[in-house]
């Protein structure tokens, strides 16, 4: 052991000699300096390729970004909130109805008022190092780039949310090394500029979010909250803030929703998301193990909302309606912005189309509020009653081309019906009726479908001017008789009345009330020269051409194209105003996604009327409801208020109208085809009750819900101006004392200004003969016995109302009993210039009997007794019963005819004992 241990020592010494030789210590000096220089030079070497690998680098990221501009501030916040947002549709009283149509519904919001659930889901799962990065993640990016370059299968993404923000509202989806470079130059100026909450923010409001419960597609949080479950984004529980938060990554495959608005079949791919999303919140400590847990088991599926009609599909008319109006008061806007006023925007067609583009645009892109005046319970009661009214009449055949294959074909046309309701004071648009069935006709029969207004053109542009310019009143007489009005036919009859019959001479308020043709027809040609078409303009026809301003069948609606149901009855609402104009609008106020009103409508009236005119007019009118046309409304209303109104009837029964205003509202109501076509039809209804029964069935639906408005309590006030006079009716002048005999004395009321002054010269005194039913006029020699006191039309007063031309005068006298013993100067018996033909006398007892005498010009028959001295008994008229019963004794009979001659006698009769 001790030998071992000597052994170890000699070798300790012999190494320490060999290490502290001077030749060995020089070896080790240059080994090391060598090793030392070989690794300085490895390091240099490093840091040379990094430097050069860098530049390289650098050099080609320089290359990528050199097209993109330096952005600035302002530059990058326009487009950063340059995002689409769905305009919103409302109700009065702001009573939400829904989005306007379009590709993608986005409803921005601000980022306190997200749930902050949600924006802890959209950070862990997004971007989970969100607030401490500048813009850019860099080992993302090279993890990124690796997986691209490697053409790796495990895609993980390299994207910030500034640099998706960067993606979706600057740059495009393209997939290049150009197109991400620029994302990454961009995303670190952003976050230069913006702070977090501002990225967040439109982050949150840029992303899309798959299908809300309609089946519309959505982008926003606030969208995507009401959209799937029904309530704001601020609301959000954990378990639906995490299903949001994980719908980006693949929008259409996680929503719940299909494209027709049905909850898929198979919702797993999107819970499972759901899941990844709270697993990540849960890692990133955004929420306990507890809240992960209870989140992870929660049945999701029962917050969803059930499918929700689509606003367009509900409400058809009304959302496209709101649309095209809102377009149009936005184009206004627009274009007063510019300096350019109304008046010369809606004078250039080329210039009006292109501010109606951009509005249409702004509309669909900034996020409008359109305020509307239609009372949603109003109209939703009015299509059901219209939905469930079962008296339209008939479908009819029309022959059409199929759209597909172009050959002709049958279809069966139903009745269309179009139905509004205005607000006199404001003009709003309370409610309206666009058709049957939308599916099937997308006309709005309402406000777009231009048809002949028939009489209920009358009180518009006949009565109301006529009263208004003085030329008639209520009570003026008008001639219902077969008068040739027509210019362009001459020869025959026109206008014809609706039942194909003449009155003679009725009033203005008779010719109005039972709708007849003739009179309006004749009394607007007395007033055309003074260009009562005026008026219509006033209020707002649109379509007037040039024939309608020089036809008289103008007076009775007989256009060449026609009117809108909303015109017509805008038109009638003016006499509830006073014979003030105010326009009917549905847009009622137009406010920008910051609250600022950027339209509001102003009512501004127009003067047409007087209010006595107005006045006279809803006097006569209130007689077409208590009394005429309109008459069988009355049972069926659930309510009785002071209405005036009129019905129409368009050329050959086409059409079919009734409007009526009361103090409050002005409803119209139009019936018809689409391909016009006759609407008689058998049944127990004509077309006429189809149209009226309908009209209350709709105004009573509105009622319902809203009495106060549709029944008012007070009634028309008669202004100061109108007063009550007594009238002769034949001629509308103060009674003269033949028309007071005659007991044709009328009352009505006037406009003080243009009361009559003049005393009737209508009636001269004479005598008359009557056969049967008929009267004519005596002859100087005609006999007294035959001869009664009666008046005769003036015939210069039956020029000044039916011309010379007119020569059937009789036709003037009205079948009435006051008019009894009124006779026309052409009621005139010729003499034939013979004696008139004896009588064959024959007897049944005690009754003598005879025949007529075939003679024209025989007035009536003498009885005498036959004896020294021949006595007459009886004088019996032509056209009565030609018989006498006689006491005893001998009787003959003569023939008298106008001129007094007389016959031989008859044969002679004994009637008992002769004397």
């Amino acid at each position: 052991m001790i030998k071992n241990k000597q052994l170890l020592i000699e070798k300790v010494k012999s190494a320490f000699n060999l290490i502290t030789h001077k030749k060995t210590v020089k070896s080790a000096r240059i080994t090391y300096q060598v090793i030392w220089s070989l690794f300085l030079i490895f390091v240099i070497v490093l840091i040379l390729g990094g430097s050069f690998g860098a530049g390289v680098g650098a050099g080609y990221f320089a290359s990528l970004v050199k097209d993109e501009p330096i952005r600035s501030y302002s530059s990058m916040k326009k487009d950063i909130y340059n995002y689409t947002e769905t305009s919103d549709f409302y109700y009065s009283n702001n009573v939400y109805l829904g989005k306007l149509r379009s590709d993608l519904e986005r409803e921005e919001v601000k980022l306190d008022q997200v749930s902050g659930y949600l924006v802890k889901a959209v950070v862990a799962t997004e971007d989970e190092y969100f607030y401490q990065h500048k813009g850019v993640v860099p080992k993302s990016i090279f993890r990124a780039v690796f997986q691209e370059v490697t053409n790796s299968s495990v895609q993980t993404g390299g994207s910030t949310l500034t640099q998706q923000l960067i993606k979706n509202q600057i740059l495009t989806n393209e997939v290049s090394f150009q197109r991400k470079a620029n994302e990454i130059l961009l995303a670190l100026r952003l976050e230069k500029f913006f702070t977090k909450k501002e990225i967040l923010e439109a982050y949150l409001n840029v992303s899309t979010f798959g299908r809300n419960s309609s089946g519309r597609n959505i982008a926003g949080v606030q969208s995507a909250a009401k959209g799937l479950f029904g309530k704001d984004a601020k609301q959000l529980t954990l378990p639906e803030a995490a299903f949001i938060a994980g719908l980006p990554q693949s929008p259409f495959g996680y929503t719940p929703f299909t494209r027709e608005g049905k909850l898929k079949n198979n919702l797993q791919p999107g819970i499972s998301r759901m899941k990844v999303v709270l697993k990540r919140m849960a890692d990133g400590g955004y929420i306990t193990t507890n809240q992960y847990k209870t989140a992870v088991a929660y049945d999701i599926t029962k917050d969803f909302i059930s499918p929700r009609v689509n606003p367009v599909e509900k409400y058809p008319w009304l959302t496209f309606e709101i649309e095209k109006r809102s377009a149009e008061v936005l184009a206004t806007v627009l274009a007063e912005k510019d300096g350019i006023t109304e008046k010369v925007l809606k004078k250039d067609n080329k210039l009006y189309n292109n501010y109606l583009t951009l509005a249409n645009h702004d509309l669909h892109q900034k996020g409008y509020e359109i305020h509307t005046t239609i009372d949603k319970d109003i109209y939703d009661a009015m299509q059901k009653a219209k939905d469930h009214y079962p008296y339209f009449g008939p479908d009819k055949e029309q022959i059409t081309k199929d759209p597909e294959t172009g050959e002709k074909i049958t279809v069966m046309e139903p009745v269309e019906v179009g139905a509004m309701l205005i607000e006199n004071k404001t003009g709003k648009i309370i409610s309206f009726v666009g058709g049957r069935d939308y599916k099937k006709q997308q006309l709005n029969h309402a406000t777009s479908s231009i048809r002949q207004n028939g009489s209920t053109m009358k009180p518009l542009l006949v009565y109301g001017p006529a009263f208004e310019l003085g030329k008639a009143s209520p009570g003026t007489p008008l001639p219902d008789v077969a008068l040739k009005l027509n210019p362009a036919d001459p020869s025959n009859p026109w206008p014809h009345n609706y039942d194909l019959r003449y009155s003679g001479i009725v009033s203005a308020r008779v010719a109005l009330t039972k709708s007849i043709n003739v009179p309006a027809v004749k009394l607007y040609k007395d007033i055309m020269a003074l260009h009562p078409t005026k008026y219509l303009e006033k209020m707002g026809f649109t379509s007037l051409i040039n024939d309608d301003y020089t036809n008289p069948s103008t007076a009775i609606g007989s256009l060449k194209n026609g009117v809108t149901v909303e015109e017509n009855t805008n038109a009638f609402s003016t006499f509830a105003n006073d014979g003030k104009f105010i326009d009917a609008y549905l847009i009622d106020k137009i406010v920008d996604k910051h609250g600022k009103v950027v339209y509001q409508h102003q009512v501004k009236p127009v003067t047409v009327f007087t209010p006595q005119t107005s006045f006279l007019t809803l006097d006569m009118m209130r007689d077409v409801i208590k009394k005429g046309t309109a008459a069988g409304i009355n049972g069926r209303l659930k309510f009785h208020t002071d209405w005036a109104g009129k019905t129409g009837t368009g050329n050959q029964y086409i059409d079919s109208w009734f409007v009526a205003t009361n103090p409050n509202v002005t409803f119209g109501i139009w019936t018809g085809y689409d391909t016009p076509k006759s609407l008689q039809a058998r049944g127990n209804l004509t077309y006429s009750q189809r149209t009226n029964n309908l009209w209350v069935d709709l105004i009573n639906a509105a009622y319902t819900v809203k009495p106060t408005l549709i029944d008012p309590k007070g009634t028309f006030k008669m202004p100061s101006g109108i007063v009550r006079r007594s009238i002769c009716s034949v001629s509308g002048l103060l009674p003269s004392k033949a028309c007071s005999q005659a007991g044709l004395i009328a009352s009505d009321y006037f406009n003080a200004k243009y009361v009559p002054t003049k005393i009737d010269d209508s009636l001269t005194y004479g005598k008359f003969v009557q056969i049967g039913d008929k009267k004519y006029l005596a002859m100087a020699k005609t006999p007294a016995d035959f001869a009664q006191q009666g008046l005769i039309l003036n015939p210069d007063f039956i020029t000044r109302m039916v011309g010379k031309n007119f020569n059937d005068y009789s036709q003037l006298i009205p079948k009435k009993d006051q008019w009894g013993k009124i006779l026309v100067p052409s009621a005139e018996i010729k003499e034939n210039g013979k004696t008139p033909s004896a009588v064959g006398l024959t007897n049944t007892g005690d009754v003598l009997k005879w025949s007529a005498v075939p003679e024209s010009d025989v007035i009536g028959y003498r009885v005498y007794t036959s004896g020294i001295l021949s006595t007459r008994v009886e004088s019996i008229k032509s056209g009565s019963n030609l018989s006498f019963t006689a006491p005893n004794g001998t009787y003959y009979v003569t023939t008298v005819d106008i001129a007094g001659n007389e016959s031989p006698p008859s044969n002679q009769i004994v009637i008992g004992s002769a004397h």
